[in-house]
């Protein structure tokens, strides 16, 4: 299985459909954001052959040379998208997903109006500068998986109960029926009406918060793609703690000025022993001593339903390659097994036999011992297993001495222990 590299480049053109006219340029090489730009020439020439494409009744959905991928994507007839990696094995479905994802973003600043009916290109020009850190953070190395998976990130708190009343009685008395703990862009609990929003919005409210400037409250405007793409909502922001913050969409009451210290004592001075519990949970996702086998090194788990999902690598100690080569693999798995072997679920409903579907799958990573330098390569040998019970897919990356033959005992006794919290 080829890895996503990481010294790759990505470009994305933003471009308005009609004229062609770019609206912006973002880069980044090396899992960073980087500055450099695509010369006028070629970006003329990648709107130009998509668009001879339209005009003769052809859409241009992707291209690849022999070390770059290219995906196109018109939305609303308006914008036009355009993604460029470089990345060894980037998968064109990767690549779909995050112009999604940033369409997404564009229209939770901007509001979906204004990108459908541009009246001055120069201020939607302006108008999109909100959006540079929320887009950037979706085109570099990230600890979350959400921007591939459509799901939301989450951790699974030891005293997600307490902190599940606290929150629902606090969102009562703020009058919204939307509102989350997010750590470290993760969700750590959220009210009925906060895992009701819909896509890309659930995913897209959590990133939002690791992009915005240091505050200790905010009063930001958004719009929802999904629920209300053109009228928008208040997105309020309370820090708790350095690292963790309270979420509430609301209308326009109450005011900021008027969410009293009192009312966020009452509520949350009780709960400052769980809160700082909740900040140890972030990068791994699961309390210390969590009943997971020494042999597992990073973990993806799905709730395709509920789209809530549980993304780690920090399950062991130093042995083994990198978190962020833990994280690459394990993503590009993903991918695999969406794109071949677990079929999404629209597609699953019209397969004619259940047995159709596949149950589990493996793959051993290279097995090669030795890396270009003559050095020993800490991925060779690695294991990754995929297995799918009812609404749920879990992927693990399991250590070289685990035998393939237990693999699938593994995953399921895995899934088995982490089914009743996700």
């Amino acid at each position: 299985m080829a890895e996503e590299g990481a010294a790759g480049a990505v470009h994305l053109l933003c471009l308005a459909a009609s004229s062609g006219v770019p609206l912006f340029c973002r880069s980044s090489r090396g899992g960073a954001p980087s500055r450099q730009q695509l010369p006028f020439s070629v970006i003329g020439s990648l709107n130009g052959v998509h668009m001879f494409g339209q005009n003769l009744d052809v859409t241009l959905r992707s291209a690849r040379t022999e070390d770059t991928a290219v995906v196109w994507k018109t939305f609303h007839d308006s914008v036009t998208l355009i993604v460029l990696c470089s990345e060894l094995g980037c998968a064109e479905l990767r690549l779909e997903r995050l112009l999604e994802m940033v369409f997404g973003a564009m229209v939770l600043l901007v509001g979906l109006e204004e990108l459908t009916k541009i009246r001055n290109v120069e201020r939607l020009k302006k108008d999109l500068r909100a959006t540079y850190g929320l887009i950037d953070s979706l085109l570099v190395d990230t600890e979350l998986a959400g921007d591939l998976t459509q799901c939301v990130d989450c951790i699974i708190p030891a005293d997600g109960l307490l902190l599940q009343d606290a929150l629902a009685g606090f969102a009562e008395e703020m009058g919204s029926v939307f509102a989350s703990l997010v750590a470290g862009g993760r969700v750590v609990v959220g009210t009925e009406g906060w895992w009701r929003l819909g896509a890309p919005e659930a995913v897209l409210l959590p990133w939002l918060v690791g992009t915005l400037p240091f505050q200790a409250a905010r009063d930001y405007p958004v719009y929802l793609p999904h629920g209300s793409p053109t009228v928008p909502h208040r997105f309020l922001t309370l820090m708790l703690l350095p690292g963790l913050e309270l979420c509430v969409l609301c209308g326009p009451q109450p005011p900021l000025s008027q969410v009293e210290p009192q009312v966020l004592e009452r509520w949350w001075q009780p709960m400052l022993e769980p809160l700082r519990a909740c900040l140890a949970l972030v990068p791994r996702g699961v309390p210390a001593g969590f009943p997971l086998h020494s042999d597992i090194l990073g973990l993806l788990l799905l709730h395709l339903e509920q789209r809530r999902g549980l993304f780690t690598v920090d399950l062991s100690g130093e042995e083994g390659p990198s978190p962020s080569t833990r994280r690459r693999l394990l993503r590009s798995f993903y991918v695999l097994v969406t794109a071949t072997h677990f079929p999404p679920e629209e597609k699953a409903e019209e397969q004619r036999c259940p047995t159709e579907v596949p149950r589990a799958c493996y793959v051993v990573s290279g097995t090669s011992a030795e890396g270009p330098q003559g050095q020993q390569d800490p991925g060779a040998g690695l294991r990754l297993v995929a297995v799918q019970a009812g609404p749920r897919r879990l992927l693990l990356l399991v250590s070289p001495r685990s035998p393939t033959h237990a693999l699938r005992g593994l995953a399921s006794r895995t899934l088995h222990t982490l089914t009743p919290f996700l």
